[in-house]
């Protein structure tokens, strides 16, 4: 049956009078609703749950069951200024540094290793080089300016 017949034998005035008293929305139609977007928004494969009548009945002792909260996957992200280590194949891994240099451009500066453990550690001293390197431009180009 149709709304707005439903409507008309109630004696409703309309069926939107209808539809506000006796529709409802449950948290699972919340949850699909939701994973719908996030399939065609995010083009991801959502996970779909299907709620059976045993979910909805409480559990043991009169309590509903408690689902987990929601998070979001967080990648490893390393801190600014600490470079990036990249691993190139099964024996070799990348480490980068890209700071701006005394004039303002910035410099890419690599190190290799066979293990990221290693490369961990040339990386982190190659940084303190840049770094310190990086002081003694700045020094120097301010006592030329100084100069002048």
């Amino acid at each position: 049956m149709d709304v707005k017949t439903l409507s008309a034998i109630i004696g409703h005035i309309s069926s939107a009078t209808t539809i506000d008293i006796y529709s409802h929305i449950t948290g699972t139609m919340q949850q699909q609703a939701a994973q719908k977007i996030e399939r065609g928004i995010g083009h991801s494969e959502a996970f779909e749950p299907h709620e059976t009548l045993q979910d909805q009945l409480p559990a043991e002792g009169g309590k509903t069951p408690v689902r987990p909260p929601f998070a979001p996957y967080k990648g490893k992200v390393r801190k600014p200024g600490t470079g990036g280590i990249y691993e190139l194949n099964d024996h070799l891994f990348e480490g980068r540094y890209s700071p701006t240099n005394a004039q303002g451009k910035r410099e890419v500066h690599t190190v290799y290793a066979k293990t990221k453990e290693e490369c961990e550690a040339l990386l982190e001293t190659m940084i303190a080089e840049v770094r310190e390197r990086s002081k003694e431009e700045k020094r120097q180009m301010t006592k030329e300016r100084r100069s002048k």
